[in-house]
């Protein structure tokens, strides 16, 4: 498990004066965490009633998805206003606690040490850990919690797992502070591809780095796709995909990306979108038409998983690029203007 020290590398966050205000209790933060099949009926409660009490108490909307034959891992999420997602975690962590104890508790709540797994996109990394670290060295003193993140992103996904480890009191403390900075720069989680625990991914050997839930933050709710934003680190070797790919380990993935970027990644007569087909191996297509309100066009990759991470990398590091380009023609209108 990386101790904190192995956070530093992360990208900065920015100053304190260039950041939005602190958010408002009325700001909404959807926050996922990882949790094991085992601790997710605990959280879901015979008939519903543990989740609907949860709802109930804190006024905050909860889920948990669906099992998935030979997955022992499911992903709970947690959405509503930063203060009440808070109280929300401290009770479900609370509750998994009071579950775990075959005999009853007779230290006090304050002893008592635990962890939850949260999922955050890998773009928020540096804004959870701040400059030099300042910011996660500030939550982890101020609420009593321990914090630890994983160096690599989960499989088919832009997200990492950060562990926050004390008492149901200090973790609840801990995740207030999470959704604050989650909150203030909101944007860069729009690019964030969700993980999904599948049979054969490496979900299970995710904690080799250090356990934690990946979670992503927005004023409106990720859903399962990208906002197109992400680029995962490393570079992909071009090489041609194989030319039979064993059908049962397929994979399908939904992606959304935002119409005005769906033009850069097809390219001229579509040759980009041919090159990332040619360079991956999987099979990508692409909507014709927006899917939602949102505006956001669906590709669809199937392919192996590792055909899939593969796409994704290419789509993500054509989106950056197209982004990089955009603001450097703004600043030089700017520029000319002044």
């Amino acid at each position: 498990m990386p101790s904190e020290s192995s956070l530093h590398a992360e990208p900065t966050s920015p100053p304190p004066q260039s950041r939005s205000p602190s958010p408002s209790p009325r700001d909404t933060l959807t926050l996922r965490a990882l949790v094991s099949t085992k601790d997710a009926g605990v959280i879901i409660g015979k008939a519903g009633k543990n989740v609907a009490d949860l709802r109930e108490q804190t006024g905050v909307k909860a889920g948990v998805t669906k099992v998935i034959p030979g997955v022992h891992e499911r992903v709970l999420t947690v959405t509503g206003p930063v203060d009440s997602v808070a109280k929300a975690y401290t009770l479900i962590i609370s509750q998994l606690v009071a579950a775990s104890t075959s005999s009853p508790v007779t230290s006090s709540p304050s002893t008592i040490h635990t962890a939850i797994r949260l999922l955050i996109s890998h773009n928020l990394m540096g804004t959870i850990i701040g400059r030099n670290g300042l910011k996660i060295k500030a939550i982890q003193d101020g609420s009593g919690a321990r914090m630890v993140a994983s160096k690599d992103m989960l499989p088919q996904s832009t997200e990492r797992i950060v562990e926050v480890q004390g008492s149901p009191e200090a973790i609840g403390r801990a995740i207030e502070e999470i959704g604050k900075c989650l909150l203030e720069d909101w944007e860069r989680g729009l690019g964030t591809v969700l993980f999904h625990p599948a049979g054969d991914d490496r979900s299970s050997g995710n904690r080799r780095s250090g356990p934690g839930y990946p979670g992503s933050a927005s004023r409106r709710s990720n859903g399962d796709g990208t906002r197109g934003r992400q680029s995962p680190p490393g570079s992909p070797t071009p090489q041609s995909p194989t030319s039979a790919q064993p059908t049962a380990n397929l994979r399908t993935q939904n992606i959304s990306i935002p119409s005005d970027m769906v033009g850069c990644i097809i390219g001229r007569s579509g040759t980009k979108i041919t090159e990332i087909r040619r360079l991956s191996g999987s099979k990508i297509s692409i909507a014709k038409a927006p899917h939602d309100e949102t505006g956001e066009r669906m590709f669809t990759i199937i392919g192996t998983p590792e055909a899939n991470e593969k796409a994704l990398f290419l789509l993500y590091n054509q989106l950056e690029s197209e982004k990089e380009r955009r603001v450097g023609r703004e600043q030089q209108q700017t520029e000319l203007q002044d």
